[in-house]
C-alpha cells in the first residue's frame, strides 16, 4: 500500500505541474501550437500513470497468489490483514524475511520491490533418519552414534538365578514308593555389575565401542540327602558358598547401519561383539582339597564372538523390532584339577539367539517396550580323565552336556531426558527352566563429546 500511495502522489504532482504550466502559459498568450504540445505532454503523463497502475495491479495479484500458497504450506502462518496499519507490508512475515534475506526480484516488478521465493515451513526433527532407541535390546537397540561424536553410558545390572532340583538315585517299585537316595540340590546366584560403556562414531553409519564391567558375585549351594541310608547323617549335607569381585570380561563392539527406514523398509543395523576373558577364570579360582571353589569367578573364561542383525521399523506411534544372532564360543585348554578328575579341555557350545517385540510411544519422550527373547545354547564338550585311572576309564574321555533353552520375557522403558541424554530401564524374567530368574538393567547414555 505504501508503494501505491507513493505512485499516486507522483501522478498527482505531474498533473498539477502540467495544469499549472498550462494556466500560466495560457494567461501569457501562448500560441495554439504550444497548447497542443502541453496536451500531448499531459496525455503522456496520464499514460505513464495508467501503466504504473497496471503494474501495481499485477504485483498485487502475485502477492495474493503467494499468500495463498504460503497459507496452504503453513496454515498457522498469520497473513497481514487488509485493515492493518497504513504502510504495512501485506505479505506474511515469513515471506518478508525470506525476501529480505535473498534479495530476489521477479521480472517486471518495479525497482526496489522484492518477491520472496517459496520455501518449506518447518523441518524434520534431528535424527529422523536414524533408528529410535529400544531399551530392551540394550546396546544393540541404541541409536548409531553420529560421526565424530562420543557417547558415554553408565550402567547398573542385577541378575538372580535360584534353582531347586530333586535328584533320585535308586529303584522305583510302584508309584510313590522309592528305594534309594533322594537328594535336593539348591543353588542361588546373585550378580551385581557396574559398567561404563563408550561408543564413538567413525562415520554417521559406523561406530565402535567398548564396555568395561566391574562385577560382584555371590554363589551359594546346598546338597542335602533327605531319604535313604544317609538321610540322618549330618555330614552328608554339603553347604558351600563363595563370593568374589573384580573386573569382568571386557566387551568390544562395532555397529553399522545398513538401511534407512524408507519406503516401508526398517532400519537394519549389523552388530559385531567380541568378549575378552579379562575377568576371573572359573577354572583358575582357588579350591579346597575336594575341588570346591573358595572364590566366585567374575568372568566366563572363554573368548566369544557374536555377529547379529537388528531390525527396527517405526510405525508411529509404535516401533517394531527384532534381532537374530549367533555366538561363537572358542574352546580352551583349562587343565584344572577337580577331584576325582582332571579337566583338560572345554569347548563351550555355540548359541543361536533371537528376539522380537514392540515399542509403544506415549509422547515425544517416553516409550514402553515389550518383547520376548530366546537363545538355544548348544551342549558343551568337556575332555576329562581320572586322576587315578581305572580299567573302565583308563584315559581321557569326552562328554557333551545337554542343550539349554533360555527364554526371557522383556519389559523396558525409555525416557528421553534431553537432546543429549536418555534413561533406559529394562527387565528380563525367565520363561524357561534354564533361564536366569530375573535380570534388570538401568542404563543412562549421554553425549560426552559432539563433533558437530
Amino acid at each position: 500500500m505504501r508503494l501505491i500511495t507513493s505512485l499516486g502522489g507522483v501522478g498527482l504532482l505531474l498533473l498539477a505541474s502540467v495544469s499549472s504550466e498550462a494556466l500560466a502559459q495560457g494567461a501569457g498568450g501562448v500560441e495554439s501550437g504550444e497548447a497542443a504540445q502541453m496536451r500531448a505532454a499531459l496525455a503522456q503523463a496520464e499514460a505513464r500513470i495508467a501503466d504504473q497502475q497496471r503494474q501495481i495491479q499485477r504485483q498485487e495479484e502475485r502477492l495474493r497468489a503467494l499468500e495463498l500458497r504460503l497459507s496452504a504450506t503453513a496454515p498457522t502462518t498469520a497473513a497481514s490483514s487488509p485493515s492493518g496499519p497504513a504502510g504495512a507490508d501485506p505479505r506474511p512475515a515469513a515471506a518478508v524475511n525470506a525476501a529480505q534475506a535473498s534479495g530476489a526480484t521477479s521480472p517486471g516488478d518495479p525497482a526496489g520491490v522484492q518477491q520472496a521465493p517459496i520455501e518449506q515451513v518447518g523441518q524434520a526433527p534431528e535424527g529422523a533418519d536414524r533408528a529410535p532407541e529400544v531399551a530392551v535390546l540394550g546396546q544393540q537397540g541404541s541409536v548409531v552414534t553420529r560421526g565424530g561424536q562420543l557417547t558415554a553410558e553408565g550402567q547398573i545390572e542385577y541378575a538372580r538365578a535360584d534353582r531347586n532340583r530333586a535328584i533320585f538315585r535308586g529303584i522305583e517299585i510302584v508309584e510313590s514308593v522309592l528305594v534309594g537316595v533322594f537328594d535336593i540340590n539348591e543353588s542361588r546366584q546373585d550378580v551385581l555389575t557396574a559398567a561404563a560403556t563408550f561408543r564413538y562414531g567413525l562415520t554417521d553409519r559406523l561406530e565402535v565401542g567398548v564396555r568395561l564391567p566391574f562385577v560382584y558375585r555371590s554363589d551359594a549351594s546346598v546338597l542335602a540327602p533327605v531319604m535313604g541310608s544317609t538321610a540322618n547323617d549330618p555330614a552328608a549335607t554339603i553347604d558351600s558358598s563363595a563370593s568374589g569381585n573384580g573386573i569382568g570380561d571386557i566387551e568390544l563392539s562395532a555397529r553399522y547401519q545398513l538401511v534407512d527406514a524408507r519406503r516401508g523398509w526398517p532400519f537394519l543395523i549389523a552388530n559385531l561383539q567380541a568378549v575378552i576373558p579379562t575377568g576371573t577364570d572359573p577354572f583358575e579360582v582357588p579350591r579346597d582339597a575336594t575341588g570346591r571353589a573358595l572364590k566366585a569367578a567374575t568372568g566366563a573364561g572363554f573368548y566369544g564372538i557374536s555377529p547379529s542383525v537388528t531390525a527396527i521399523l517405526p510405525s508411529d506411534p509404535v516401533v517394531l523390532f527384532g534381532t537374530v544372532g549367533y555366538t561363537f564360543n572358542l574352546a580352551s585348554n583349562v587343565n584344572t584339577r577337580i577331584p576325582p578328575v582332571m579337566i583338560e579341555r572345554v569347548d563351550p557350545g555355540d548359541a543361536i539367539s533371537g528376539s522380537a517385540g514392540i515399542g509403544i510411544s506415549f509422547n515425544q519422550r517416553t516409550t514402553l517396550n515389550l518383547g520376548y527373547a530366546h537363545s538355544w545354547a548348544l551342549g558343551s564338550k568337556t575332555r576329562t580323565r581320572l586322576i587315578d585311572p581305572t580299567v573302565s576309564w583308563p584315559g581321557a574321555m569326552t562328554s557333551k552336556s545337554r542343550d539349554l533353552q533360555i527364554g526371557r520375557f522383556l519389559f523396558g522403558v525409555t525416557y528421553r531426558m534431553s537432546d543429549r541424554a536418555s534413561l533406559n530401564w529394562s527387565v528380563e524374567v525367565g520363561a524357561t527352566e534354564d533361564a536366569t530368574d530375573l535380570r534388570t538393567v538401568l542404563r543412562i547414555p549421554f553425549v560426552a563429546l559432539s563433533g558437530r
